[in-house]
């Protein structure tokens, strides 16, 4: 195809979003997820607990998660948002389905990485049906992971700890990139300074027990959005879902 000037058209503006939420265990990613408009679940992990939703049957290998989309993308249903729970229990069935390809017994078994690397063109390919599912069938994605602390070395200051996906640092920045938000949730801690003698202060954390959601990245944890959100969310889909609609409504005055 030739491009030219006259191939130029506008973006279609907002679509249906792409999310991924993580936190620590326990925090209530799946039951934020269940308040989404019309979901169903792929469950890698048994995390459902005492909800009630529509879900697949337990996925075991990575290719019934393929069925599952293709059945999502190619037969007639009324679900408004897919929800992958979990990525980081999905990666090893990524994992067994690179070593059956390649006859390996472990994705250390390639060496030097190079699994990793394999393992890259599933998680593409996965991309590539989930975006097929928001793009043509106007689904919203949600996927879930856990997070864990891992030690960021910054260019620019001495290297320190953040919350950061429970991924493969390659499939982590692969399924970010493909992301609008990537949202991490957690407890809300104040910073309280407190006297401790000779004219000095420490500094105390204090738990609130109020769950928030963070769209902007701080030195603490990975996060981003592409909606201009507020920085801080109550971590319930309604207060997500008015926080989206407002940007919309604002993006839509300003190209009025």
């Amino acid at each position: 195809m030739a491009f030219s000037l006259n191939s130029i058209s506008q973006a279609a503006g907002f679509t249906a979003p792409r999310l991924l939420i993580y936190s620590d265990a326990g925090v209530g990613k799946t039951t934020l997820a269940a308040g989404a408009d019309r979901p169903i679940f792929l469950c890698t992990e048994d995390g459902l607990g005492t909800l009630t939703v529509d879900a697949f049957p337990m996925l075991s290998q990575y290719s019934q998660l393929i069925e599952a989309l293709s059945a999502l993308y190619h037969e007639e249903h009324d679900y408004k948002t897919v929800v992958l729970d979990s990525l980081d229990h999905l990666e090893p069935l990524i994992w067994a389905q690179v070593c059956a390809e390649h006859d390996k017994n472990s994705i250390e078994d390639f060496g030097y990485g190079k699994g990793y690397v394999e393992a890259l063109s599933h998680w593409r390919n996965l991309m590539q049906w989930l975006n097929a599912l928001r793009n043509e069938k106007g689904m919203t994605i949600i996927l879930i992971a856990h997070a864990e602390i891992k030690r960021f070395e910054s260019p620019e200051v001495d290297s320190y700890d953040r919350y950061q996906i429970k991924l493969h640092k390659r499939a982590s920045e692969l399924v970010q990139e493909s992301m609008d938000c990537v949202l991490f949730a957690n407890y809300k801690t104040v910073i309280k300074k407190e006297e401790s003698g000779f004219g000095k202060t420490k500094a105390k954390g204090i738990a609130t027990g109020q769950r928030v959601l963070y769209t902007e990245a701080r030195p603490a944890f990975v996060a981003k959005n592409r909606y201009s959100l507020p920085a801080e969310l109550p971590m319930s889909w309604d207060a997500f879902s008015q926080a989206l609609n407002s940007s919309a409504n604002n993006s839509n005055q300003q190209g009025a």
